[in-house]
């Protein structure tokens, strides 16, 4: 009876085990489920972190972008500008086009770190630093050839002006000095003396000295001019030269080889005999000289041609005669 009794007290025992069991391994599944929720969810959030910060990262490139876009429009007005970049000036255009060779780059790249678009941003605030610089210094330049154009304008202006007026004194002045040169002209004409009282005598000289006038050529040997100068209110007092031509009955002047002067009206011409007179203005002046031959006269008439201040200022004639004393 007692083996009977311990055997059924262990069957009751054995049941609540599977019991157990059944709930560990119940428990267990929950908690495993339980588990890969939670994985589950943290790998969710994990995801949507990183899209978050993908799409933090694509609107940060997107801003950059935009920003880099509007600087770059700005730079590249720069070269629109009539002012003329050199030296300093190009050199700070030259680093502008660097710098957005540099900030494209890196906005070109599809994966670019968050390190590189924060080097983009820094690179387009300094992008931008620069372009606002150059165009201030360009739209100084501007001011500065503005007020140059309206220098230049107004100095074209006066120039223009002293250009006319420089015109308008050299032709006056041309006018002056035509109407000088007229009266000058005048002048010099009214103040060229004129002879008159023109008489030529033929002497015959003696071995003693003795002088005896004559008309016949082979006796002469030495003819004499006798004038007067007329009054004259401009000429002034002082030395005046005369030149005299003496031209013989063959058409030839008689003369020294080199003898010549020039004439107004004539041209060169050769002369026979220069002299000096001292005259006096506003007074009649009596002239006479000699005009001794180293040969004998030949018949014919002699004309004897006074000249001052280039001018004719008289003439005569004087004709020796063939006499019985000739051949």
């Amino acid at each position: 009876m007692e083996s009977f009794d311990n055997g059924n007290s262990q069957l009751p025992e054995q049941k609540d085990n599977r019991k157990l069991i059944y709930g560990v391994l119940i428990a267990a599944l929950v908690a495993t489920w339980g588990y890969i929720f939670y994985d589950k969810s943290q790998h969710r959030q994990a995801v949507n972190n990183l899209e978050t910060k993908i799409s933090s990262i694509d609107s940060a490139r997107s801003a950059l972008q935009q920003d880099f876009l509007e600087v770059s429009a700005k730079a590249d007005s720069l070269t629109q500008t009539t002012v003329q970049l050199t030296g300093d000036l190009a050199a700070k255009n030259a680093d502008i086009v660097q710098l957005k060779g540099n900030i494209s780059s890196i906005l070109k790249k599809k994966n670019a770190t968050e390190f590189e678009l924060d080097a983009a941003k820094k690179l387009i605030g300094e992008l931008n630093g620069k372009v606002d610089g150059l165009f201030a210094e360009i739209e100084k330049l501007k001011g500065e050839n503005k007020q140059l154009t309206v220098a230049n304008e107004q100095l074209t202006t006066e120039k223009t002006q002293l250009t006319s007026e420089k015109q308008n004194l050299e032709q006056n002045l041309t006018v002056t000095k035509t109407e000088k040169k007229q009266l000058e002209d005048k002048v010099d004409v009214a103040s060229t003396l004129h002879a008159s009282q023109i008489g030529i005598g033929a002497f015959a000289i003696s071995s003693s000295g003795k002088e005896k006038e004559t008309t016949r050529a082979k006796k002469a040997n030495l003819l004499r001019v006798q004038f007067v100068l007329d009054e004259n209110r401009i000429t002034p007092t002082g030395n005046k030269e005369l030149f005299v031509i003496v031209t013989a009955p063959d058409g030839k002047v008689i003369t020294e080889t080199g003898n010549t002067f020039t004439t107004r009206e004539e041209g060169v011409k050769n002369f026979t005999n220069k002299i000096g007179v001292n005259y006096e203005q506003g007074k009649v002046v009596p002239v006479n000289f000699d005009l001794k031959g180293s040969d004998k006269y030949m018949e014919g008439d002699y004309k004897i041609e006074i000249y001052h201040n280039g001018f004719k200022i008289g003439q005569g004639t004087k004709t020796l005669k063939k006499g019985g004393l000739f051949g």
